[in-house]
């Protein structure tokens, strides 16, 4: 029997509890992720909340790249229903980001590749399972590892920027 999955709070930049706008680009090699990141304006006095889009500039925003990932996914549950996720009682919670310990995902992903000629479980091991919980969206990722790093604009120009750049250096 397998160990019973457990979470771990990791620490990546916080997303905005407002409209953190994720924006998702994924091909067979890498995963890159913007959104704007949680950065207080001291000028907002709570009166007259401002509307973003993915084109408004001067966000702070957020991008994740997770090269040599295996698989993602990106959808539900928004914030109002996380607690319907299968990972809300071992303390899965909105607006945080997690590790996944014991991933039955991976596992099942394991399980599944066992019909490979060349399948040894080893091709899985290095795998790790992570969560973050956005406002209005859910993403779920398996990957090695994964880095962030924060810049300044708009979220989608800033992911095409980011897109471009790993392109040129490949």
């Amino acid at each position: 029997m397998s160990a019973a999955e457990t979470l771990l709070s990791i620490e990546v930049p916080p997303s905005s509890a407002g409209a953190p706008l994720p924006h998702v680009f994924a091909d067979e090699g890498r995963l890159l992720v913007a959104y704007i990141a949680n950065a207080p304006d001291p000028s907002f006095d709570g009166t007259n909340p401002r509307s973003v889009s993915p084109v408004t500039g001067n966000q702070s925003v957020a991008i994740l790249t997770a090269d040599s990932y295996l698989a993602f996914q990106f959808g539900p549950p928004n914030d109002e229903a996380i607690s319907g996720h299968r990972l809300y009682p071992l303390g899965l919670r909105a607006y945080e980001a997690f590790e996944v310990r014991n991933s039955s995902w991976i596992a099942s992903l394991e399980k599944s590749n066992r019909v490979h000629s060349s399948h040894t479980p080893e091709l899985f091991s290095d795998y790790r399972h992570f969560i973050l919980a956005f406002h209005d969206s859910t993403l779920e990722f398996i990957a090695e590892s994964f880095s962030t790093i924060l810049h300044n604009g708009a979220v989608l120009t800033v992911l095409m920027e980011a897109v471009g750049q790993r392109a040129r250096n490949s």
